[in-house]
């Protein structure tokens, strides 16, 4: 199988990444602003006459997608977020299989879309002329800093798999747009699930879409279906609550973005990208800016929080076989030094 079109294969070439996006909005016009980084770009003059008349606190429109076009010249904006009814006749996904495309899951894809019926975001989100978007991690980093009220005024606030909100609203606000999850992430409990949110599936290997079917058909979930630990049973969603992400997200990360080894479009050891790095690389598609919280590890304080809700310390990171952590936080630090994204927690 031959790379997707566009990726770069050769180590250098493509960076890497860690987690974390975000293009602030009370950053981007003064001096030493991510305007001037792109001025070393192609694209300088265009993008600082584009947004120079945007006051402080204005979403401005298509700023992030502009800025990761000046340091990644083949990203291209239009791509869905989640899976619809014509989810065949995307060549990009066609040919890969879980987790870079949909190959061999159509017939699971179609009998889950055929009860969800909703396809994009919620009709008020969809109606924005412009977006700004977050996708709060779980690093320890967001511990004690009272970011929650700033969290929330995003118009997308993006949680990954199980990380709580309840008891931490002062830290990582209250607000939940999307909870971007595969079986094994997904919380247990259906009362730790957000009343108003989307409840996304990143499909990450087949069992994720039959995972998926039995949750959407309210049918019996075998522990014993291929999962890695014990998965959630039952999602206290209605289908119309339900979205697949676009496997395009993990392909692209992985392969364009990151750098990560190709090994013939399957899974194989460090090219797995984070749900972090792959809902960073949704929302620059879905979203005019995006910003991060909570992402990043630092190794050298190895009796830091690992996450903010828990006392694990930053020493209990273990060599992960599937990520490759080092290639990630290079692409994010690229992001953020180039106000493609802003880290709020300063993390990455």
């Amino acid at each position: 199988m031959m790379p997707p079109e566009g990726s770069s294969l050769v180590p250098g070439e493509a960076l890497a990444s860690q987690k974390g996006v975000y293009c602030s909005k009370r950053r981007v016009l003064g001096k030493g602003s991510g305007l001037q980084s792109a001025a070393q770009t192609s694209r300088p003059a265009e993008l600082a006459t584009k947004y120079a008349n945007f006051s402080e606190g204005t979403c401005k429109p298509g700023y992030a997608s502009a800025l990761m076009t000046a340091i990644f010249p083949r990203f291209s904006k239009p791509a869905p977020m989640f899976l619809d009814d014509s989810f065949r006749k995307w060549a990009r996904i066609r040919e890969f299989v879980p987790p870079f495309g949909i190959k061999g899951q159509d017939n699971l894809i179609k009998a889950i879309l055929s009860v969800t019926k909703e396809y994009r975001l919620t009709p008020a989100l969809d109606s924005l002329s412009c977006r700004r978007c977050i996708i709060v991690g779980n690093g320890g980093v967001l511990a004690n800093k009272s970011l929650g009220p700033r969290i929330d005024d995003y118009d997308i606030v993006v949680r990954l798999n199980s990380a709580p909100v309840k008891g931490f609203e002062k830290d990582v606000g209250s607000k939940t747009t999307l909870r971007i999850t595969y079986p094994e992430g997904a919380m247990q409990r259906p009362e730790q699930y957000e009343r108003d949110s989307l409840f996304v599936l990143a499909g990450f290997k087949w069992q994720d879409f039959k995972w998926l079917k039995y949750i959407v058909y309210k049918e019996r979930v075998s522990a014993s279906d291929g999962f890695w630990k014990s998965v959630a049973t039952r999602v206290p969603k209605e289908p119309p609550e339900i979205r697949i992400l676009n496997p395009y997200f993990i392909q692209e990360a992985a392969f364009t973005l990151i750098g990560l080894p190709f090994n013939n479009g399957l899974m194989g050891r460090g090219n797995i990208p984070t749900l972090g790095s792959v809902a960073v690389t949704m929302a620059l598609h879905g979203c005019d800016e995006v910003a991060v919280a909570g992402f990043g590890y630092d190794m050298s304080t190895p009796n830091a929080p690992l996450h903010y809700y828990e006392t694990v310390r930053m020493a209990a990171i273990k060599e992960s076989w599937t990520h490759n952590i080092q290639r990630e936080k290079e692409f994010l630090r690229k992001l953020v030094k180039a106000h493609v994204i802003t880290d709020l927690t300063s993390g990455i």
